[in-house]
């Protein structure tokens, strides 16, 4: 189990310490290409989140940080290597509760890259490319991606994520 302090930040306020139960670590990076970001649709073969649509997600492995994942999740579910990207930023790491009340500790990234083209994995039926002041067309997206979006600054912080570290 990890312990999470969490800070405050613009628009937060404090909060108490926030167990995080081991496997519950995850990167969550944003593609962007001129102004737009990708959103993929995750594979009906997949046990959750099937149909929806989402940004990059992976679980943060043992012995890797958090920006190694998200570099080897973007070229495992995108098919980017280094010389594709511009550059990789990171943001804010967020906690997000699941639908059953576990917290997830969730590091967001914006990879910025030099081609729109992407070869996505089995994980993944299609992506799309949009504005991201569009995104919420999106209308079967997991719930969390609205606040990897206003972590990242995609979104504007019109009203404060309670759930940040």
């Amino acid at each position: 189990m990890t312990t999470i302090n969490a800070s405050s930040g613009p628009g937060f306020t404090p909060t108490a310490a926030i167990d995080i139960p081991a496997g519950n670590t995850v990167i969550a990076a944003v593609i962007e290409w001129r102004g737009k970001i990708a959103l993929f649709r995750r594979s009906r073969r997949l046990g959750h989140d099937s149909g929806l649509w989402h940004c990059i997600t992976g679980f943060v492995e043992a012995g890797a940080t958090p920006e190694q994942q998200a570099f080897a999740e973007l070229s495992e579910e995108a098919g980017l290597q280094a010389k594709d990207l511009d550059s990789l930023l990171q943001g804010p790491a967020l906690v997000i509760t699941d639908s059953i009340g576990g917290p997830w500790l969730v590091y967001t990234f914006t990879a910025m890259i030099s081609r729109p083209r992407l070869r996505i994995d089995w994980e993944h039926d299609t992506y799309r490319w949009t504005p991201a002041s569009k995104a919420k067309r999106f209308t079967n997206r997991v719930d969390w991606l609205d606040k990897v979006l206003v972590a990242t600054g995609h979104f504007p912080a019109i009203v404060p994520i309670p759930d940040t570290v």
